[in-house]
């Protein structure tokens, strides 16, 4: 076990963890397949013989961005299916999970992919702030609502961020009614948002044998930072930069998107799910807690303790089943 769990780390891609590993059988279920990590995901899975559903809020442009998945699904066993869910509608959610639900098949391995990062302010269809609804509630309702379908042995995976340490949740105002709005913030809330909702599955779900963790993925140049602009993404990397050099250590460098997707990945198939059920995975590895002044940028290590208080965590589950109205 030691072996599995020390034998990758930051640049381990999706090929390298999934080395030898044959996925025919088991259906996974990939949110946000239209571009980025999502799509290299799925494709890493299905060329490994799964079957995965990809949903996207966009199809046109998922089944644009997602002919290699099909290639490398059809060319190795594998197969690779889209269904229509936009995060941002719980109207949209619940057809889709009903989708799901009709088909009545197992689902083996989910992956809570899809995301928005450092939005301006707005709402989602059901009025709470973007990223808010989009990145967590979103997915608590999905998830929540196909869980049945999640046999022992299944897993759940969020895909969260460092950026989680910007902020632990504001469950007296998660939608900014009445604190100032802040993207990073907002982006903050709504990442250990994913991590609390991973402990508290996995605290609800373990005893019949079902496991779920947050995953950070790495720094990787996608679509999510297209609200952030070339010009505060550069002064974040100098920053990074100036940090490392007075660390004395190497100089950052952006991960490809499979080694971006490889946590996804490991964490999901690979890692003993006793190691990583209820807790914060990055760079192949389970995460450690830091302390909340530790320094916050997309290649430090650590998760804040916060973020895995299941307190909070089943907190943040009643205020979520008060928001979107239904309980779980």
């Amino acid at each position: 076990m030691a072996n599995v769990l020390s034998a990758f780390g930051a640049e381990s891609t999706t090929d390298d963890v999934l080395y030898g590993v044959n996925l025919q059988g088991k259906r996974i279920l990939v949110t946000g397949v239209s571009a980025g990590i999502g799509v290299e995901t799925a494709r890493s899975l299905a060329a490994h013989g799964a079957h995965v559903i990809g949903t996207a809020r966009d199809l046109m442009k998922a089944e644009a961005s997602t002919t290699q998945v099909q290639k490398d699904a059809a060319a190795h066993g594998g197969s690779f299916e889209l269904i229509e869910i936009d995060l941002a509608s719980l109207k949209s959610v619940r057809t889709g999970a009903d989708r799901l639900l009709a088909i009545n098949k197992p689902l083996d391995l989910v992956i809570a992919n899809a995301g928005v990062m450092a939005t301006p302010f707005g709402h989602t269809a059901d009025g709470f702030e973007t990223q808010f609804g989009t990145n967590h509630l979103g997915h608590f309702v999905l998830v929540n609502k196909i869980a049945p379908l999640m046999q022992s042995g299944s897993r759940l995976v969020n895909l969260s961020s460092a950026g989680h340490r910007y902020s632990n949740v504001n469950l007296a105002d998660p939608n900014f009614e009445r604190t100032p709005y802040d993207p990073s913030i907002a982006y903050g809330q709504s990442k250990t948002a994913n991590i609390l909702f991973a402990v508290a599955f996995d605290q609800r779900h373990r005893e019949r044998g079902v496991r779920a963790a947050a995953v950070h993925p790495g720094a990787i140049q996608t679509e999510l930072g297209r609200h952030m602009g070339p010009i505060r993404i550069q002064a974040a990397i100098e920053t990074i930069q100036k940090q490392r050099a007075a660390e004395g250590k190497s100089p950052f460098q952006w991960k490809t998107v499979s080694q971006g997707a490889a946590t996804s990945v490991w964490t999901g198939v690979v890692a003993p799910a006793e190691e990583i059920g209820g807790r914060y995975c990055e760079n192949c590895h389970v995460g450690n807690i830091v302390p909340d002044d530790a320094v916050i940028s997309a290649i430090s290590e650590g998760v804040r303790g916060y973020a895995l208080d299941p307190d909070t965590a089943e907190a943040l589950w009643q205020k979520s089943e008060e928001l979107v109205e239904e309980s779980f």
